[in-house]
């Protein structure tokens, strides 16, 4: 891992010199002659090593009074793979920083979620990333209003209260401290041709290369719950259930980003939405650092090789995936989808819909709590699995969420009636995104093992795969492509 890496001076260095974009969102160089920030592969001419200092984050920067480079956009750049490789204290609260829980709760709300005091939380985020929850915060929102002032005709006051900002003041006097520009500077340095389509969102989500779409679209296409997620016109569009409401979201694959387009009722939940969008497409992901450890092992290297840069497609709502796993339960992907439509129908809450398709959001626990078990058409055991999670996490007893340490959770999911193994893994590692997860009991990865003469039965296959760690999830998707009928045992 690359964690730490601003301290490492010459690789920064190196890395600046060589305008290599696989550092983006590692680190960031801030320019002392010009007062500027940038990312690692800023296209302007390297400054001198003297006239470079490294920082963890965007806020870091900013803390220090440097502004963003207009050339290279820094705040659009990749975010740290660290915080999805993670499962520690700094990592859980970027993940929940990410989702907007400082600028809807506060500060003490973020520290409640994490079960530590404000101060602990504030000491460890300056250790690591040289700003404290409310500048990491602050950072994000400048990067919310930069999306809405170029990306809708809202007027600037609308703007300001849906990036999150308190006061026009505070919004005006951020984005001028950041970008160099007021508001209406940065909206004038659109080009003329630019068409701003009221109602939607239309922005890009960068990623690092290589990114191999198929198996990640593919994917999500193949499971998607007719009403809640479709395949059309070569984009995968789903509805989200915000914190202050719901969306639509089309995410397209591109050849140097994913093209989002996004319907928000209400456009405080932007910055949740992008974020749960690139967890869901696992964007924030190194796929060289991932790929470079897999191709040691001598079976898995022509499978990278073939098709480099696979994704674990992962979930924008990890309660709904938990559900979904347990209707997936010793059924073909086909009778799971079915299961999953008919519970959509019946308890989930109407949306509309602008380009017609999708008509529904995936029911929230407490609407699938209160459902008569007798009505779901799956066996009895099953059917105390089933209300036994939804229960739980309708009343919280359980809780599933960016902040979720995957070990604690892994071991509340195992006490559950009905929870095995491969429940447990496929929950942790597609709705919790421990990269590190693993399938050994799942029929796809058995059958793909005994292809490619690996040991097939569950714990010899487990001690073959640790010379993959910390990277098996990712794994797991090379094995499952080889498998000649590979989504009939893909788990929902």
């Amino acid at each position: 891992m690359r964690n730490g890496m601003h301290i490492d001076r010459e690789r920064c260095v190196r890395a600046v010199q060589s305008k290599d974009a696989r550092f983006d969102g590692w680190f960031f160089t801030a320019v002392l002659t010009t007062g500027i920030y940038c990312r690692p592969s800023c296209p302007a001419v390297p400054p001198k090593p003297e006239n470079m200092t490294f920082h963890p984050s965007a806020a870091a920067c900013q803390q220090a009074g440097f502004r963003a480079c207009k050339r290279c956009r820094p705040d659009t750049s990749p975010g740290s793979p660290a915080w999805n490789q993670r499962a520690d204290l700094v990592a859980r609260a970027m993940r929940l920083i990410a989702d907007g829980v400082v600028d809807r709760e506060g500060v003490p709300g973020l520290a409640a979620r994490l079960g530590y005091s404000t101060r602990q939380i504030e000491r460890q985020l300056l250790a690591e990333l040289g700003a404290g929850p409310l500048a990491l915060a602050r950072a994000q929102r400048a990067q919310t209003a930069r999306l809405l002032i170029e990306t809708t005709a809202l007027p600037m006051a609308d703007i300001a209260f849906a990036a999150g900002f308190s006061s026009i003041r505070s919004f005006n006097d951020t984005v001028l401290e950041v970008f160099a520009l007021s508001p209406s500077g940065l909206r004038s340095r659109l080009p003329r041709t630019t068409v701003i389509a009221p109602g939607t969102l239309s922005l890009r989500l960068p990623f690092r290369a290589p990114l191999n779409p198929d198996n990640l679209f593919g994917h999500l296409a193949a499971t998607g719950v007719p009403g809640v997620e479709e395949w059309r016109d070569g984009a995968y569009r789903r509805t989200l259930r915000l914190p202050y409401g719901h969306g639509i979201v089309a995410l397209t694959p591109r050849p140097d980003h994913i093209a989002c387009r996004l319907t928000l009722s209400d456009l405080r939940d932007l910055p949740v939405a992008i974020s749960r969008c690139r967890r869901m497409l696992d964007l924030d992901a190194d796929p060289v650092a991932v790929d470079e450890q897999l191709r040691t092992d001598p079976v898995l290297a022509p499978l990278v090789d073939k098709a480099p840069g696979r994704r674990v497609p992962r979930t924008v709502d990890e309660a709904e995936f938990a559900v979904r796993a347990v209707l997936g339960q010793q059924v073909s992907t086909a009778a799971a989808r079915t299961h999953a439509a008919r519970l959509v129908t019946a308890h989930g809450e109407t949306v509309e819909d602008p380009e017609g398709g999708l008509t529904h959001l995936f029911p929230a626990p407490g609407a699938l709590a209160e459902l008569d078990p007798e009505s779901l058409a799956m066996p009895r055991t099953r059917r105390t699995t089933f209300t036994t999670l939804v229960g739980q996490l309708a009343d919280g007893t359980l809780h599933l969420g960016v902040e979720s340490d995957w070990e604690e959770s892994r071991a509340r999911l195992l006490s559950l009636p009905g929870f095995g193994p491969w429940t447990v893994d496929v929950i942790t590692m597609r709705a919790l995104g421990d990269p590190d997860a693993f399938l050994p009991t799942d029929l796809g990865i058995r059958r793909a093992a005994q292809e490619l003469g690996l040991p097939s039965t569950p714990a010899a296959l487990t001690a073959r795969a640790a010379a993959w760690r910390p990277w098996r999830a990712y794994a797991v998707q090379y094995l499952w492509a080889t498998d000649s009928h590979p989504i009939n045992f893909l788990p929902i």
